[in-house]
């Protein structure tokens, strides 16, 4: 085991050694194999659709994993903080889905921008949706103009809309 240790410890540069080619190849090889492990123990939340939750944690996660591929010093130490950072992030989530305000506060609220045909402007300019982005959304979501058939239309946590047509007469 000690020799596996000695050797890893080597070949990664973990004692202090010149950073060469092979040995950035190399870490960028383990780190790539590592944030696969990541990806998969995060689920599926960091593949779907993301949330600003979700962005902030990718974000995070590239980066501490980039530094343990480009600078010589602090390699395991990354390797924690990013298995840390994806627990958190698995633990938060737990926490969201039993605790709605919880999720509220992580993930954000979802936002009413048209009820039963009729524009919800206060929330619009809120939003920062303009009545253009709505139609777009409308058509895209729908396949619909005609705002009257609209019984809902909302800004989802995601940042996507969603449309819920009235049923037909």
């Amino acid at each position: 085991m000690e020799f596996i240790w000695v050797w890893s410890s080597w070949a990664f540069g973990l004692e202090g050694q010149e950073l060469t080619a092979w040995r950035m190849a190399l870490r960028a090889l383990l780190i790539y194999i590592v944030g696969i492990v990541l990806v998969r123990l995060g689920g599926k939340r960091f593949v779907g659709k993301f949330s600003a939750f979700d962005i902030i944690m990718a974000i995070m996660i590239g980066s501490i994993l980039s530094r343990s591929i480009l600078t010589e010093q602090h390699f395991i130490p990354h390797l924690v903080a990013a298995f840390v950072l994806t627990a958190l992030h698995y633990l938060f989530a737990g926490i969201a889905f039993h605790q709605s305000w919880f999720g509220t506060l992580v993930k954000g609220k979802t936002h009413v921008l048209v009820k039963e045909g009729e524009i919800q402007w206060q929330t619009m300019r809120e939003a920062h949706i303009s009545e253009n982005d709505l139609m777009s959304a409308l058509r895209e979501a729908a396949s619909e103009e005609d705002l009257s058939r609209v019984s809902k239309m909302c800004l989802e946590r995601s940042g996507n809309i969603s449309v819920i047509l009235k049923p037909n007469d």
